[in-house]
């Protein structure tokens, strides 16, 4: 656990803010002294969170906006601006998975999902971008992925290539955004017991069970575990760090070898 004060009065956006990891990374960046916009689709959302924030001494502003408009994500860092003079990190949260296999995957679905996942990233990352070059103090912007992005996932198709595509992205922003002194790296979390995760991705027992079986340290991750290690990679700490994914998942995408390993 990072010290509070770690990141004490730098302004962090981070988008998906209301529920699950963004809200857990939200209330962590909080507790070490930044100043925290959450942006997300649902007000009431975003609102609650940010009271949250707000009720436990952070700083915290709910901006309802959709990732998927540039237009709208250029109102979310304006109001950043607006309500705390800058923008010093971005963490591209807003996400959006649903099992289904290719051949009965719609357009529509495939569209739903590239367009949060990565042209939304995208937008927040040129939106942000932009503003901390007109600043000139350099910034951090983590996107989070999945172990998936390089190793293909069969269900989830439209998440894989999204995911793959703002691996690319993170990749590519941190050898042009260095001159800038803006660090990209991207956040690899395995799986999270979560309300969306469980929903979407392991609705019954035994597909929990399934998956549990799959981590080599035979659990999922906490959310508070992902945002440690969000703050470790936005902090000075990781000040030497750019174009890096950091996979926090349990060891579980290590174990797809050619034979399964069975513990004796």
């Amino acid at each position: 656990m990072l010290p509070q004060g770690t990141l004490k009065d730098r302004v962090a956006i981070i988008t998906g803010g209301g529920t699950g990891i963004g809200r857990g990374i939200a209330e962590e960046f909080a507790r070490l002294g930044a100043r925290v916009v959450l942006a997300g689709r649902r007000q009431e959302t975003i609102d609650a969170a940010a009271h949250a924030i707000e009720e436990a001494g952070g700083q915290a502003l709910a901006v309802r906006g959709d990732v998927r408009d540039a237009a709208a994500v250029d109102g979310i860092v304006s109001a950043a601006v607006e309500r705390f003079g800058g923008v010093d990190i971005l963490i591209n949260n807003a996400a959006g998975n649903f099992l289904a296999p290719a051949e009965k995957l719609s357009p529509n679905g495939w569209n739903a999902v590239v367009g949060i996942v990565l042209n939304g990233s995208f937008y927040c990352a040129r939106a942000a971008g932009l503003r901390m070059i007109e600043q000139g103090r350099g910034g951090a912007i983590v996107n989070n992925v999945v172990s998936y992005a390089w190793t293909g996932g069969p269900g989830t198709v439209h998440s894989a290539a999204a995911k793959a595509g703002v691996l690319a992205m993170t990749r590519t922003l941190a050898v042009e955004w260095a001159p800038y002194g803006i660090r990209v790296n991207a956040l690899a979390p395995g799986p999270v017991q979560t309300e969306n995760a469980a929903r979407n991705l392991w609705p019954t027992p035994e597909e929990e069970e399934r998956l549990r079986k799959r981590v080599p340290l035979g659990r999922f991750g906490t959310v508070q575990e992902i945002a440690q290690a969000a703050s470790y990679l936005v902090s000075d700490y990781a000040g030497y760090v750019t174009g890096e994914v950091l996979t926090i998942d349990g060891g579980e995408w290590l174990g797809k070898g050619m034979f399964e390993y069975r513990k004796q």
